[in-house]
Parts: structure tokens; C-alpha cells; sequence
């Protein structure tokens, strides 16, 4: 096949948004090797789907060595890892091989992969020192880690959920007003900001898809982030900053949770510490998150009982005929 320049490469392999880790020290180094890889070899996306996995093995074998220039090369090895695992999916969309099989083989080798540098690397820290607190954070970190996935798993359940209930209420909107129906149907979408944190990144790719565009209509008032907005006034800006570079407003999700553990931790020496206060921000920020879906939530009842209303109001009320009968 023909291969693009790198510009049209990254237009077609770069997710519109995505972790601010990727964003700024995967993508530039992932995307060219991506078109080298389609141009110059035949490698398959699963193939190098297998090639992160064993290149994150191998960092789970610095790791349990314990020793400083161990963790280091552990996260150089798991940083090469990472990339890999960006490459799969890059390759996937540039060639058109991808396949539901490989999406579930790169999820579930991402989960193996976090399981098994995390016994790693506190393993070989209790080895080292017998402190019995790494075998805790190793629990803690697999937890996090599957808490995270879950909870964005089910987040974005419930968003597609409230999406397709707006649709279905606009369209019977619609009908029993006339009201012309893409207005209508726009008011009914979920913003932009909502579709992409159901699975916060992308980290996933059962979230990806096409976004809406279209600014909710004001005259139906159906935005299922505004009491959200109105708490945080300057979120709105904050978010179109970091849309602009393509980053992400989950600033401390899956990702950066994983980096900050397996590269930045090692690196420094500061296992425990830094675990401690990656763990921390991840938390935040899926309470954050939890937050704002309840606020969403509260905007679709409210979204909702507005087209109840608006149907109700259309729809005629059926005639009684009482017949009398002269004896």
C-alpha cells in the first residue's frame, strides 16, 4: 500500500485526544515508527501487540532484581513497552488490519502486563529491604488499576445509555411538534467533553468514535454538562487549552498512574513515595469524574422530564363520547 507523509499519518493515527504522557513523549516517537513499520515490513498489529508484552516482561525482570541500575533499565524497557502498545493500535487504523480480537488481545495483555511489573518491582523492593508496606502497594496499584478500567467501563455504559434516550426523546419531539429534526437531535446529544470521559482517553478504544461537533441548541436547553459548568466556571477554558494540544482534562488516569509507577518511580528511587502520590491523584481524579457523571445525570432527569412535558403538551387528548339511551 501507499504510505502518506508523516502529516497525513499522524491526521489518520492520533486520537483527536489523548494522555498528556502520550501526548508529549509516545506520539512523537511512536507515529513516524508507525509509518516506517507499514512501509518497510509486513508487521502485523497483534504482532507488536505480542512485542509489548514480552518487552513489559522483561521490565518486570529489572524490576524484581531490586538494584537502582536495575529499576532504571526496568523503566527504560517498560517505556519501550508503552510504545509498542501505542504502535498496535496506530498501525491498526493506518493499514486497516486491526480486528476486534486484537482490541481485546491489547486490553488484555495491558492488564498482564501492569500485574506483573507490579509484583516486580514491589516484590523486588521487599526482597531488598523486608518491608512488608511494598507488598500492600502492590496490591494497591493492581486495584487502582482494575478500579480504574471498571469504573470507565461502566461510565461510558451509562453515557451511551442517557445518549440514547436523548436521541429517542428528540426524535418523538420532533415528530409530535414538528420541529425540525437535526435541531432537535443536536439538542439531545451529549457534549463532546462527556463522550470522551466515559472511557477517559481513549485508553480504550471502546470509546473512540466520532464526536459531536454541534453545540447543544440553546432553546431546548438538553446539555448534560451545565451544572457542572456552572460550579466550575473556568473549566470550559482550562479544557479548550488542553484540547488544543490534544490533551486530555483527566490529567491523572490509567496512563499517568502507570508511567508515574513503572518509570518515574524507578527512576528516582522513590518507590513507595511516588506510588503513593500517583495513587492519590488517580483517586482524585476519578472522584472528580464520578462527580461530574452525577451532575450529568442530573441534567438528563431534568433533560427528560422537559420532553415528557413537551410530548404531553403535543399530544391531543383522546374525546370520551357518552352516549345516552332514551327509554
Amino acid at each position: 500500500m501507499d504510505i502518506p507523509p508523516l502529516a497525513e499519518v499522524r491526521r489518520r493515527t492520533e486520537k483527536k485526544r489523548d494522555a498528556w504522557w502520550t501526548v508529549l513523549l509516545v506520539d512523537p516517537v511512536a507515529t513516524p515508527l508507525v509509518r516506517w513499520t507499514a512501509k518497510w515490513t509486513r508487521v502485523t498489529p497483534n504482532q507488536i501487540t505480542w512485542a509489548a508484552l514480552v518487552l513489559g516482561l522483561g521490565a518486570a525482570a529489572c524490576f524484581a532484581q531490586g538494584g537502582w541500575l536495575w529499576l532504571v533499565a526496568g523503566a527504560i524497557v517498560y517505556h519501550c513497552s508503552f510504545i509498542l502498545d501505542c504502535m498496535d493500535g496506530k498501525l491498526a487504523r493506518l493499514t486497516g488490519n486491526g480486528s476486534e480480537f486484537g482490541a481485546w488481545l491489547d486490553y488484555v495483555f495491558d492488564r498482564i502486563r501492569v500485574l506483573v511489573c507490579a509484583i516486580a518491582l514491589m516484590g523486588g523492593q521487599y526482597h531488598r529491604t523486608g518491608d512488608v508496606s511494598y507488598i500492600w502497594l502492590a496490591l494497591a496499584v493492581v486495584f487502582l488499576d482494575m478500579l480504574r478500567y471498571i469504573d470507565a467501563l461502566q461510565i461510558y455504559k451509562v453515557r451511551q445509555g442517557m445518549r440514547t434516550k436523548l436521541q429517542q426523546a428528540a426524535a418523538e419531539v420532533a415528530e409530535v411538534t414538528q420541529a425540525p429534526a437535526p435541531r432537535v437531535a443536536a439538542a439531545a446529544r451529549i457534549t463532546a467533553e462527556a463522550k470522551d470521559e466515559a472511557l477517559e482517553a481513549g485508553e480504550e478504544e471502546t470509546a473512540a468514535g466520532p464526536r459531536a461537533e454541534e453545540p447543544a441548541a440553546p432553546a431546548l436547553g438538553v446539555v448534560t454538562q451545565q451544572s457542572f459548568v456552572r460550579r466550575f466556571t473556568r473549566y470550559n477554558r482550562i479544557r479548550d487549552f488542553l484540547i488544543a494540544h490534544r490533551i486530555r482534562t483527566h490529567l491523572v488516569s490509567g496512563i499517568e498512574f502507570q508511567m508515574a509507577v513503572f518509570i518515574i518511580a524507578p527512576l528516582v528511587g522513590a518507590i513507595m513515595g511516588v506510588t503513593i502520590v500517583a495513587g492519590i491523584g488517580l483517586v482524585l481524579f476519578e472522584l472528580a469524574i464520578i462527580y461530574k457523571l452525577m451532575l450529568s445525570t442530573r441534567d438528563f432527569e431534568r433533560a427528560m422530564d422537559s420532553y415528557r412535558r413537551t410530548i404531553a403538551e403535543a399530544t391531543p387528548e383522546p374525546v370520551t363520547v357518552s352516549a345516552s339511551v332514551d327509554g
